[in-house]
């Protein structure tokens, strides 16, 4: 059976193609599990956790006792301490009981559980299984962020807790290890409360070691998966490019990097336009994948959707950033920030907090300009206006540019200069997108976006367009603009690029108008 790449579920080495975490593996279960820490993988979303737990297992086999639990579909365990011991010794009886281990122990866990004191009965058992096995025993939990926020799940961590301490004072024997996994941070239960209930003290998981290891992809680890594709179906790829493009746009989300080559060898490939492989796996077959990505519903679009309903503060800082350029300060007791970052929405660079990738700052946008598409018409004047725009299949960005400035005078010349500083560049997106969505890409280079200026990528069959969108700061600083705009130029290796100046000076000249700047053109729009 050949390989395929895979994003539901495990990935199994001999199934899927999977990206090289050897080196992740091995840092964990020397920095963590051999120095038996108990410790917590919280993670985003599709963030290779259960992948992860799956390969630390296969790694940790010979040497431990591994029980592997999930409380994924575990909701009647919640419903009683009793339920919770009980459905708990189930799992671990059958999890011991595939390890090989002896009758008597297993007779011995297996006898019926104290209706009084459940929990105490669980503890005893645990103390007589470690004391038995001849191996140390590692418990992992996945989903543990289920039911984090249930009293009877505090008292399990209580009971895991106590045990630990007794047995760094040498007076009980427990798990040597264990890890649970989930997107919550169980250390940090405030954080699993809805917005409107109260806060309640941390978890008792305290006693847990942090958890440092990075387990986005590199691009390096990318290349690694697919070396092994190419390997198998010899596209003629240029791998290391490959690998770095798709780093640049999911900044190795896991999800993302499967999702994307996924799409390219099964959706891309075969198409009208891709027939085979090697057409493909190339710099606009990865393009094409880009557009189907950010079009198709999926399992993580749809949960970040619904978080940022769920918290409205969260949503309006992503739009400050994304839209204002605004700057927020790292803060780890910001429950906003600390929420961002746990959903994976959010970052932490140079002590300030950036949306997470590429896709996700995309996606973020479509969805607030969508949100507001049906209150305004800008998007309907350019949509009816797209046949103008596309000739021959290639897009026309002068055009746009032209039209562009002519609605906005028409439109916004006269408004308070506040609202248009302030939406401006929401403005601009919310008339390009609709010209280039179904066939183009854009993205906002992170790099540049501030209070003063924006640099729009749009990707349109294999032409690149290069907008900067700036606020009018006087003649140097618009100058100063000219040259950062012909390096930027320089640096995509385009020979035309694009100026939006939004100018707020009383005696302001607006207009469209071309110039050359250190060999490149430049059309620039002032409004």
């Amino acid at each position: 059976m050949s390989k395929k790449f895979h994003v539901t579920g495990n990935c199994i080495q001999d199934r899927h193609y999977m990206v090289d975490t050897g080196k992740k593996i091995d840092n964990i279960t020397q920095d963590y599990i051999d120095q038996g820490c108990y410790f917590t993988i919280n993670r985003a979303r599709q963030y290779g956790k259960t992948t992860t737990l799956y390969l630390l297992e296969q790694n940790l086999k010979d040497k431990y006792i591994v029980l592997s639990l999930s409380f994924e579909c575990a909701d009647e365990y919640f419903k009683s301490a009793q339920n919770l011991v009980e459905g708990l010794m189930m799992d671990i009886s059958d999890s011991l009981e595939a390890q090989g281990i002896s009758p008597e122990i297993l007779k011995e866990w297996n006898k019926p559980v104290s209706e009084r004191f459940p929990l105490r009965t669980l503890g005893s058992r645990i103390t007589g299984l470690c004391r038995s096995c001849d191996r140390k025993i590692v418990l992992m939990i996945d989903e543990a962020d289920k039911s984090s926020d249930n009293q009877i799940f505090l008292s399990f961590l209580s009971l895991l807790r106590e045990k630990y301490q007794k047995q760094l004072a040498g007076k009980d024997c427990t798990f040597y290890s264990v890890i649970l996994a989930g997107v919550y941070d169980i250390k940090n239960l405030k954080l699993k409360l809805h917005p409107n209930e109260e806060s309640r003290n941390n978890s008792p998981w305290n006693i847990a070691a942090d958890f440092r290891v990075d387990m986005s992809f590199s691009a390096d680890e990318i290349a690694s998966m697919i070396r092994e594709y190419e390997a198998d179906y010899r596209t003629g790829m240029d791998i290391l490019q490959m690998s770095q493009s798709i780093y640049e746009y999911t900044a190795g989300y896991p999800y993302l990097v499967s999702r994307i080559c996924q799409l390219i060898d099964e959706r891309v490939a075969g198409s009208m336009i891709y027939p085979d492989k090697k057409s493909a796996w190339t710099a606009e077959g990865f393009l094409e994948a880009i557009r189907i990505l950010q079009k198709e519903p999926n399992a993580l679009f749809d949960d970040m959707i619904k978080q940022l309903r769920e918290y409205p503060k969260l949503k309006k800082m992503l739009e400050n950033i994304l839209f204002q350029g605004a700057r927020y300060t790292f803060e780890a007791d910001s429950q906003m920030i600390s929420l961002g970052i746990m959903f994976g929405f959010l970052k932490e660079k140079n002590n300030t907090v950036i949306v997470a990738n590429r896709i996700f700052e995309t996606k973020l946008y479509n969805f607030f300009l969508s949100e507001e598409e049906s209150n305004k018409k800008i998007s309907d004047i350019s949509d009816n206006d797209r046949n103008l725009f596309i000739v021959h299949g290639m897009l026309q960005m002068d055009l746009v540019m032209q039209k562009f400035y002519e609605y906005f005078e028409s439109v916004f010349g006269k408004t308070d200069d506040k609202f248009i500083e302030e939406e401006g560049r929401r403005i601009f997106l919310m008339y390009l997108r609709p010209i280039i969505n179904g066939t183009g890409n854009y993205y906002i280079e992170a790099q540049t976006r501030d209070k003063t200026r924006t640099d729009v990528v749009v990707d349109y069959k294999g032409q690149q367009f290069i907008i900067e969108l700036k606020l009018w700061r006087g003649p140097k600083y618009h100058q100063n603009g000219h040259v950062q705009l012909a390096e930027y130029l320089e640096h995509y290796h385009c020979e035309k690029g694009y100026l939006l100046s939004f100018n707020f000076n009383k005696n302001k000249k607006t207009g469209v108008t071309e110039n050359i700047c250190n060999g490149k053109r430049i059309l620039e729009v002032i409004v």
